[in-house]
């Protein structure tokens, strides 16, 4: 089972059915071999200004990625637009694709689970899928990804972490790479739990309470409307204090991570009046027609569970004090090193 990271070519990635990395100054890695030596020598001639401990890290990398993946193999692949995670099987020999200009290296993949919300899974297991080289094998918590592909939902249920072996001297450097805490890895971890939080420490209705407080924190007037019998809009929300003047915000909140669709976009959108704008929250994704629906209307807005955490993260200081608790953070500085890759 692999992770891989681009965030180079995005969702290029799924629609094309195919993984890739970048390097593009290294031409076809089957003309070269699986020779880790004469690859070494090759990236320092190529990439010069490399720090000499990058140079073992990129050539495993390239390596793994020409010579060490199998077709049937497993592929994790994180989007982090919209902090979601694609499950692929890979589906073909490696491939140099000499007319891209991106990415060259190649292997076609079937893809079996798409737009997956990292939510469902625990932390230990996002930590690792987090690593900070661009390819990789999941070793610590590989029963957790294929207990989730077997089934037929997805509700994950935490499983003890795989044994580790000891891995050659060279190989000790990736992992010691794969694992570094940098600012982009502390980041998603921190991402990941403020999602987790409010998932499963919440209740459907404190879910409301969150979302009109987190308005609130943002500079509107916000209110819950009764728990039962909302008509489909739980919070209503406004620019000044009385909510006489438009427009009036009405909000639909989903504290779920399934993928909404535009049947459920569309029951909102049935609320609203002439001159009211429509806000729909969920902790999850949205279906592309849905997305479309959001494109046709300029009184609509949908806010994914990515953007419920950033928006999280941006007004944190100003949340009331028991959102704070339940999701305590603090400021910290981190290394500010993105993926070990190209």
């Amino acid at each position: 089972m692999w992770g891989i990271h681009n965030d180079v070519l995005g969702p290029d990635l799924v629609t094309g059915n195919f993984i890739s990395i970048g390097w593009e100054g290294i031409g076809d890695l089957r003309q070269i071999g699986d020779d880790r030596d004469a690859l070494k020598v090759l990236l320092q001639q190529t990439f010069p200004e490399a720090k000499a401990g990058a140079i073992p890290v990129w050539a495993g990398i390239l390596l793994r990625f020409a010579f060490e993946m199998r077709p049937g193999d497993i592929v994790i692949s994180p989007y982090k637009a919209d902090s979601t995670l694609n499950f692929g099987v890979i589906d073909g020999p490696y491939e140099f694709i000499q007319s891209e200009p991106l990415h060259r290296h190649r292997r076609r993949v079937r893809w079996i689970r798409t737009g997956v919300p990292r939510g469902i899974f625990p932390q230990q297991a996002l930590y690792e899928i987090g690593s900070a080289i661009t390819l990789f094998r999941v070793r610590h918590n590989r029963s957790v990804f294929e207990q989730y592909l077997a089934s037929a939902s997805d509700d994950v249920t935490p499983v003890h972490t795989d044994p580790v072996t000891a891995e050659p001297t060279e190989e000790a450097v990736e992992g010691w790479a794969a694992d570094e805490p940098s600012a982009a890895r502390i980041s998603q971890f921190t991402r990941d739990f403020v999602q987790k939080q409010l998932l499963a420490e919440m209740s459907h209705q404190q879910f409301e309470e969150f979302t009109a407080d987190l308005l609130v924190s943002m500079g509107y007037q916000a209110r819950v409307t009764p728990y039962t019998g909302d008509g489909g809009v739980d919070v209503i929300a406004h620019r000044d204090p009385l909510g006489l003047e438009p427009p009036i915000i009405k909000v639909q909140c989903k504290h779920t991570t399934a993928t909404q669709s535009r049947p459920d976009v569309q029951r909102l959108i049935g609320t609203l009046a002439s001159n009211e704008l429509g806000l729909f929250v969920t902790l999850g994704t949205y279906s592309k027609d849905a997305v479309d629906l959001e494109r046709e209307r300029q009184n609509l807005r949908l806010l994914t569970g990515a953007d419920i955490v950033e928006l999280t993260m941006q007004h944190y200081q100003e949340l009331p004090a028991r959102w704070r608790q339940l999701m305590p953070l603090r400021q910290v500085f981190a290394v500010d090193r993105d993926a070990e890759g190209r």
